[in-house]
């Protein structure tokens, strides 16, 4: 029963960490979907 003390509160702070790096990738734009990059290999760059 004691180890219920010791592992609620850590996964309280592990939930936390998650959540504040998930709002911190979505607000920083990570999940951003960006075309340009991906199609940027098929352009054909080579002017003669």
């Amino acid at each position: 029963m004691n180890i219920l003390l010791l592992l609620i509160p850590l996964s309280v702070a592990l939930l936390l960490v998650v959540g504040v790096a998930l709002f911190w990738a979505v607000k920083s734009g990570q999940f951003e979907v960006r075309d340009d990059e991906a199609r940027s290999i098929l352009k054909d760059d080579d002017n003669p």
